[in-house]
């Protein structure tokens, strides 16, 4: 018998081209609730006619930022999942549209965890969580000073900090 979660029962949309991605998903997480999309026009019919505890987007192949902007607007948190669009521009344009955190596909077998911290955030973003977590996954693929090349990343990050200080 599945022990209880932060994600049991919970109902939660993903959104992918890729039909295996869906089943994963799907099979990653029996404790919900998993309505799945392998389009734009499905994905959209689902935000637009049901309330989800989170969504979970693929930016390419979905429009997936098109898709942000709408689940955003319902309230939705939503966990931005790419492969090929894995960039710090994707990165700061999922920010700067609302999601709640960014997950690279070569991480998925860590997507149940990630939900968790997603789930105990309350719906609110999990960015320095995020960062503590993949920072080196992101530091390899986006280079080791990517975070201060960047004026929004380095604004981003200071203001992570300073909540960290807050809470502490």
């Amino acid at each position: 018998m599945q022990k209880d979660t932060l994600l049991t029962h919970k109902h939660i949309l993903v959104v992918d081209d890729e039909h295996d991605i869906l089943e994963f998903v799907e099979e990653a997480l029996p404790m919900c609730m998993v309505d799945k999309a392998d389009n734009y026009e499905t994905a959209l019919e689902y935000i637009l006619n049901y309330t989800y505890d989170m969504v979970i987007l693929d930016i390419m192949g979905v429009n997936g930022f098109k898709l942000l902007e709408e689940t955003f607007s319902k309230g939705f948190p939503t966990v931005m999942l790419t492969a090929h669009s894995l960039s710090s521009e994707s990165l700061k344009k999922s920010i700067k549209l609302g999601a709640v955190s960014f997950l690279p596909k070569d991480e998925l077998p860590e997507l149940k965890q990630h939900l968790e911290d997603v789930a105990s955030g309350g719906g609110k973003p999990v960015w320095r969580k995020l960062f503590d977590k993949l920072g080196t996954n992101f530091n390899r693929r986006f280079g080791p000073d990517w975070k201060e090349k960047d004026l929004f990343f380095k604004e981003l990050m200071a203001e992570l900090k300073a909540a960290q200080g807050d809470e502490g």
